[in-house]
């Protein structure tokens, strides 16, 4: 009989126990983590929307799925929100904490300056406005937030760590 030394035992019980870890992790430390897309048109203006659940003007974005990528997730919330399809790969701008939704919520902000869109989306029971703004005429109502991700991308304010 072969006898296992005890680092042989702890790499045999690795999977397992790094399974164990996980579950644990995923309730003691879950973080929620969403995405945003700042989309820039041709013109220099910025896509935004509205939505039906929360007020103000916000970019759109939206959770990220398990089993998604951060790119796949902005990739079919652009397609749900705004009928935007991206022609050439996001830049990552930055990775922000949203404490105002939660302690655990993590926002990835990606730059998209490559896209089309064949037809402008039709609003529904998520989205009910939507457009394309100059950055210098932004609705009264866009978020904090959303202006401040604006100025970093175009105006060359340093990046928050914070949504």
């Amino acid at each position: 009989m072969k006898r296992l030394s005890l680092s042989g035992t702890r790499r045999a019980l690795e999977p397992a126990l790094r399974r164990v870890l996980h579950v644990y992790w995923r309730f003691a430390r879950a973080m929620t983590l969403g995405v945003r897309a700042l989309v820039i048109d041709a013109d220099g203006r910025i896509f935004l929307v509205k939505h039906s659940y929360v007020s103000g003007w916000h970019l759109p974005g939206g959770g990220v799925e398990a089993g998604e990528t951060l790119v796949q997730a902005v990739a079919r919330e652009l397609r749900e929100e705004g009928n935007i399809e991206m022609t050439a790969p996001p830049r990552l701008h930055g990775i922000f904490f949203n404490n105002r939704a939660s302690r655990r919520d993590h926002v990835a902000l990606f730059v998209v300056r490559a896209f089309r869109q064949s037809a402008a989306p039709v609003p529904n029971g998520e989205i009910i406005a939507h457009g394309f703004f100059a950055a210098d005429a932004l609705p009264n109502d866009t978020t904090a937030a959303t202006r401040a991700r604006i100025v970093e991308v175009l105006g060359g304010a340093p990046v928050s760590e914070r949504w």
